[in-house]
């Protein structure tokens, strides 16, 4: 079976031309006048423009529907450290989600380059090109970092998904799994097993909807980090305990939530068992996560159980998130993308699931019992009306919070914007599946 999809795979990459993106112009060029327009000596007015005024480049150019997604190849997918070379397939394939989900172009950029200040130093360089920034597959420590200081010297959105999109869709997952279990996010506690940037960021952003820090307990390979261990990083400092808690088994015993973003099957049926009524477990450790589904709800019937794999319900993907947090960001010419944009959007993820679900979805995902409960509390990837309640969420955050550019308005107006962009984007996945069906490869 591995060989059956390793094959697939590459001809999906190969062919009918190698790679899943392209660059087309979006302006008529069949003529001599077109292309004096285009090139010279037109060309030289808009330059003019946005000489005397700098942001007159979201007027005259694309910057302002442009993202780069920029790796240097150190922490791959499941990958590890493979280079940026090799990371290429990967930050094409983020370029085409931003594209086919959101109508955003994205270009991706592999740089080769390990030292955190020089890796800086060129994204910093690189930035007049985009409206945003998409960090990707930067190994921790480096990419707080890295991310830190671009958000510093940058004023576009910089926006590390690995940390930030898994922190935003596991947020929504969290608020609609303790509606569900009837638990107060004030009063719970959190066990978290892994200490990357994954999980640094979820366990921030749990605190940010109200968990409290003292509830928390966080793991790492060495077990509890704890105040007295030697050498912690100042990250990890951050969430130490003085508690008497030492092991994960310890850590788990009366734990209303687990989240696992560390390796397989290191939670056991007994951990499981040792939890609170009507736990929450959000195992995220892929493409094995950290108790096997089956193992986890035979063990306890009563719980909320999440994955990062597509195959078990509850699936925690990013692309719930990413291309619509950046939508609403460039749209409105957001500064940056803050605390405040992070919480609406995740907000705004779970109460979609909430609403009952259209029968194009259902027939689409062949669910004919897709409701909100233990089995549905996200809403599914091709969901159309993610763009269309993420973005406007991240909007009016900006616009609260001061880091928005531009006001956006009339709502009514922009949401007709956004079900244009449904309505392109529909039209491009059905070409793209024409395509792949109908192509012949050789």
């Amino acid at each position: 079976m591995e060989s059956d999809i390793e094959q697939a795979a590459l001809k999906y990459h190969r062919y009918p031309h190698p790679g899943k993106i392209e660059v087309v112009p979006t302006k008529p060029y069949n003529t001599p006048e077109d292309l004096s327009l285009a090139y010279s000596p037109g060309v030289a007015y808009p330059c003019l423009k946005i000489k005397d005024n700098a942001d007159k480049i979201f007027d005259y150019t694309n910057r302002g529907n442009l993202v780069a997604v920029i790796s240097n190849g150190t922490a791959v997918l499941g990958l590890g450290n493979i280079g940026a070379k090799a990371s290429k397939p990967v930050m094409e394939g983020k370029a085409l989600l931003f594209k086919i989900f959101a109508g955003l172009d994205a270009f991706d950029i592999e740089i080769d380059e390990n030292d955190p200040q020089e890796f800086i130093k060129t994204v910093a360089r690189l930035a007049p090109t985009f409206g945003g920034i998409n960090l990707e597959d930067i190994k921790a420590p480096e990419c707080f970092e890295i991310e830190r200081e671009l958000r510093t010297k940058l004023d576009i959105p910089v926006m590390h998904d690995d940390q930030h999109g898994t922190a935003i869709i596991s947020s929504a997952a969290l608020l609609n799994a303790l509606k569900i279990q009837n638990k107060d996010i004030t009063n719970i506690r959190v066990v978290v097993n892994g200490a990357g940037a994954a999980a640094i960021a979820c366990t921030k952003l749990f605190c940010e909807l109200g968990v409290r820090h003292k509830n928390i307990i966080m793991c790492d390979s060495k077990g509890v980090i704890r105040k007295d261990r030697d050498n912690l990083n100042s990250t990890k400092a951050e969430f130490a305990t003085d508690k008497d808690i030492h092991t994960l088994a310890d850590a788990m015993k009366g734990a209303d939530v687990f989240l696992g973003l560390s390796v397989a099957d290191v939670v056991t049926a007994d951990m499981v068992k040792s939890m609170a009524e009507r736990p929450i477990v959000f195992a995220l450790a892929n493409p094995s996560p950290e108790i096997a589904y089956d193992l986890a709800i035979s063990t306890r019937p009563d719980m909320v159980f999440a994955t990062g794999r597509s195959d078990y319900p509850n699936q925690i993907n990013n692309v719930l998130g990413f291309p619509y947090i950046f939508r609403g960001a460039l749209d409105c010419g957001a500064t940056e993308i803050n605390e405040l944009m992070k919480v609406a959007a995740a907000q705004a993820v779970a109460e979609l699931a909430q609403e009952p679900v259209p029968e194009s979805i259902k027939n689409a995902y062949g669910a004919e019992n897709l409701t909100f409960g233990r089995d549905y509390i996200l809403p599914k990837p091709f969901d159309r009306r993610l763009l269309m309640v993420v973005a406007p969420a991240v909007i009016k955050a900006a616009e609260e919070s001061g880091v928005a550019r531009r006001k956006i308005d009339d709502m009514d107006t922009y949401r007709n914007q956004l079900e244009e962009i449904i309505c392109t984007n529909d039209a491009l996945i059905s070409y793209l599946i024409k395509t792949q069906t109908t192509c012949r490869i050789k």
